[in-house]
């Protein structure tokens, strides 16, 4: 009997998980149509800019300091403010979405499809991997009832101003 209930806990959490990642990709689908045509308005809807900004300015702040050590806390926080401030931009983000294989000519697939894509978060979150069991590259939060984006963890060279 027990075993038996255990089993029906865990088939219930994972489709909780299921839910929640399905929730999630209707929103990322709306995120990556933004990103594709460019609709700054779309891309506002569906990104929290301050915690995007914050999770991006740490990043650049964290690699300067690694690379250039004592030096960087002089210059890296005005540098990842400014940095901060212009790359959360639907343009930047097409480098992101092309590492996902999509493209100005891709077809963007349903929910159903990017669901499968996202990882649920232990905070609630869900974040967007390139490979089942890989890390995680973009965050996602649920607020008021829609999916933004609120963390990038890949690479800060990806991020690049369209010019």
């Amino acid at each position: 009997m027990r075993r038996l209930l255990m089993l029906g806990l865990a088939a219930c959490l994972s489709a909780c998980a299921s839910m929640q990642r399905l929730d999630a990709a209707g929103d990322v689908h709306a995120l990556l149509l933004a990103i594709r045509d460019n609709d700054q308005q779309a891309f506002e809807a569906h990104v929290d800019r301050p915690a995007l900004k914050q999770a991006i300015e740490a990043k650049i702040e964290q690699r300067a300091a690694k690379r250039y050590g004592d030096i960087a806390s002089l210059l890296a926080p005005g540098l990842a403010q400014f940095a901060g401030d212009t790359l959360v931009q639907p343009g930047v983000f097409t480098l992101v979405a092309r590492q996902y294989g999509y493209s100005d000519q891709t077809r963007i697939p349903g929910p159903i499809a990017i669901a499968g894509s996202l990882k649920p978060l232990p905070d609630g979150r869900v974040c967007a991997v390139k490979k089942k069991a890989g890390p995680c590259v973009v965050v996602f939060t649920k607020e008021q009832g829609v999916w933004k984006l609120t963390g990038f963890e890949g690479q800060i060279s990806d991020l690049r101003l369209k010019l």
